[in-house]
């Protein structure tokens, strides 16, 4: 189980150029994995990663490029992760593709349809490629004896109103983790990590209805603050090395489950 090719341990963390992703790849940097850094189009900052995890520590990272909505690109992207160093020690599915989806803007009140369009880039981004990634990478995982980390959301239990399809997706991703964790026992552990109110949306602008909705977040959060990606990257850290844990979903939210 443990037929490890370097000391180095490997990481494939998706969605890792920018934001919490972008965190995690360097907390792990820094506990001595090889970082592989994907992105889809944000080149320039996963350029800006890597580099930075060179000047501290020569090969140690690298960028690759995949549309997870891209059969083909999740294969090429799991190939290419494992040709790097020759082996892979930790999956971190990262990435995740967030939009409201509002039911009236979903249906068409002539032909009762829903956008396809916005349920193939959700789900697929979401769900379908973190779980082709799993499988393709299972074997890789376990030679080493590795690990699968998943990036839940506290909505998956209980829905955000207007992000049904999202809303679906994290549920989805809930299940895969418990599900994959009995299916790759014993030689591979799967776990999630379930972010509360860590970093705010960029695709929202400071206006007083915003300050409003973030105000009332706080105010449901038991510890009555926001998170920072620290927060997230210490309950990475743990599953990462903890080789008892399989099938959990951490909660890192501040408590704000408890009022949901």
């Amino acid at each position: 189980m443990n037929d490890l090719k370097h000391d180095t341990k490997v990481a494939l963390v998706t969605g890792s150029a920018r934001r919490i992703g972008a965190s995690i790849a360097e907390a792990l940097h820094r506990q001595g994995y090889n970082i592989v850094v994907h992105y889809n189009k944000s080149k320039a900052d996963a350029d800006n990663i890597v580099r930075k995890l060179l000047n501290s520590r020569d090969n140690s990272a690298v960028a690759l490029q995949g549309n997870l909505q891209d059969i083909d690109d999740l294969s090429t992207l799991a190939e290419s992760a494992v040709t790097k160093w020759g082996q892979l020690d930790l999956l971190v599915n990262n990435a995740s593709c967030f939009y409201p989806t509002p039911i009236p803007a979903a249906q068409d009140t002539q032909t009762p349809t829903f956008k396809i369009i916005d349920w193939n880039e959700i789900l697929d981004t979401n769900l379908r490629a973190p779980y082709v990634l799993s499988l393709l990478l299972a074997d890789e995982l376990r030679k080493t004896g590795g690990s699968i980390i998943n990036l839940v959301d506290i909505y998956s239990e209980r829905p955000l109103k207007n992000h049904s399809i999202y809303n679906m997706s994290k549920a989805g991703i809930a299940m895969m983790t418990q599900t994959l964790a009995r299916e790759l026992a014993p030689e591979i552990r799967v776990n999630g990590v379930s972010p509360g109110a860590i970093l705010w949306p960029e695709n929202d602008t400071e206006t007083a209805e915003l300050g409003a909705v973030q105000e009332r977040i706080i105010s449901q959060t038991p510890l009555a603050r926001c998170g920072s990606p620290t927060d997230i990257c210490e309950a990475v850290s743990y599953l990462a090395s903890s080789q008892f844990v399989t099938g959990q979903i951490i909660k890192v939210d501040g408590g704000r489950s408890l009022h949901l």
